[in-house]
This record gives structure tokens, C-alpha cells and sequence, in this order.
């Protein structure tokens, strides 16, 4: 049952991730933390199949990075997400995943109602938004969100959107899985097997998610991602409440 459960929130995650540039991550990490009890080493073990599948969603999407918005809003992601990684520890994790939640809400409906069409993420603004989706996810593992959300703010086409998000997600993992793995290893080898199962998974959703973008058409490209961001924060807050 627990193998069956991590492969779908796997599959799924892969699928969302392929679609909105986010989702391993915020799928898979709340199954490995009911079954461990231990949310900390779950956000760890996730790490694992979350860069593999990043990676092959980066390779599979090819070469159509914004290297603007990577060279500022990804740098800066990177940077958060090694000292969100080192700060794991002293996490308030009930106070994040209601901060993050009340985060993407904002940027969902932003996005709806087309507030946010008027908000252009540059200059410091890029900076900023990347430390902290980069922070979070060290700390919580669920940067994508609000990577997505920061990235709603730049005006890119869907293909070009996904790519970029992924590329930043890429960094962010190349700085904190070391961190990881140096504090963690034995116990994240202890999973080795849910770790397998999870990114067979993770590779099966993404190869089918990658589909699934293609057929959605460019105007309403941006409207999917902010649902997404709606489900994703309502959990996150609904969650953070109980734990709190």
C-alpha cells in the first residue's frame, strides 16, 4: 500500500512538474512524511528523484532557457535553497507551510484576476523573489510553487516558461541535495528502495506530462499554472493550520 501511494504521488508530481514547472516535490514529500513521521528526512529523500526528474524534464524540453531571468531570479534561487538546505534543522515548519500556502493563494489569484499582469518581475525584484523561492525550498521542499508564482510576474511563452523554471529548479537542488546527503546519508540510504520506486514514478509522469503541455494551448497556459498554484497553497495552508 505505502509502495502503491508513492508511485502514484510520483507519477502525478512528474505530470504537474511537466505542466507548471513545479509539483515533485509538493506531491511526493506529504506521502513520505505521513508514512515516516519525520518531515525533515522526507524533504531530503524527495530531493533524489526530484533532481532526477528534473533532469529529464530539462533535457527532454531543450534549449529554450530565458538566460535573463536565469542569470538573476536562478542564481539567487540557488543561494536560497543551500542556506535553506543548512537551516533545515531550525525550521518552524507549521509557520512556513502556512507563510507558503497564504503565498501562492496571492499569486493564484493575482494571476486570475489579472493583477498580476500589471506586476513585471526584474531588476531587484528577480533577486528577491528568487532568494526566497530558493529559501523555502530548502527548508520545505516545496520551492516550485513559488517559483512558479515569482514567475508568473515575467511575460514567457509556456515552453520557455517550464524550461526556465526547471533550469532554476536544477540549481536549487545542485545546492542543497549535497547538503542533504552530508547530513542525512545514512538515514536517506535507509529509503533506497521508496526512493527508487518514487522516481521511476517521477520519470513516468514526466515523459507523460510533457504530452499533456503540448495540447494546452498557449492563451491558457497561464490560467492552468495559477489553478495549480491555488490547489497547491490551499493544501499548504490547510496543513500548516493542523500541524500548528
Amino acid at each position: 500500500m505505502v509502495e502503491t501511494l508513492i508511485l502514484l504521488s510520483a507519477v502525478a508530481g512528474g505530470i504537474v512538474a511537466s505542466v507548471a514547472g513545479f509539483g515533485i516535490g509538493s506531491l511526493v514529500t506529504p506521502v513520505l512524511a505521513w508514512h515516516l513521521l519525520d518531515a525533515k528526512l522526507a524533504v531530503a529523500a524527495v530531493s533524489i528523484p526530484h533532481v532526477v526528474g528534473t533532469a529529464v524534464r530539462f533535457w527532454r524540453l531543450g534549449g529554450r532557457v530565458d538566460r535573463r531571468v536565469l542569470a538573476s531570479f536562478g542564481v539567487m534561487s540557488a543561494a536560497g535553497g543551500l542556506l535553506g538546505a543548512l537551516l533545515q534543522e531550525r525550521a518552524t515548519t507549521p509557520a512556513l507551510l502556512i507563510l507558503f500556502g497564504g503565498l501562492l493563494l496571492f499569486s493564484s489569484a493575482a494571476e486570475l484576476t489579472g493583477f498580476g499582469r500589471r506586476m513585471q518581475l526584474g531588476g531587484a525584484l528577480a533577486w528577491i523573489a528568487g532568494a526566497l523561492s530558493g529559501l523555502l525550498g530548502g527548508l520545505v521542499g516545496n520551492q516550485g510553487g513559488i517559483r512558479s508564482a515569482a514567475l508568473l510576474g515575467v511575460d514567457l511563452p509556456k515552453h520557455a516558461f517550464v524550461t526556465t523554471a526547471t533550469a532554476v529548479a536544477l540549481m536549487v537542488d545542485a545546492a542543497r541535495v549535497p547538503v542533504y546527503l552530508w547530513s542525512m546519508g545514512s538515514e536517506i540510504w535507509q529509503l533506497a528502495a521508496w526512493i527508487a520506486i518514487a522516481t521511476t514514478g517521477v520519470v513516468i509522469g514526466t515523459l507523460a506530462g510533457l504530452q499533456v503541455l503540448d495540447r494546452i494551448p498557449e492563451r491558457s497556459f497561464r490560467r492552468v499554472v495559477a489553478v495549480i498554484l491555488a490547489v497547491l497553497g490551499g493544501a499548504m495552508l490547510i496543513r500548516g493550520l493542523e500541524v500548528g
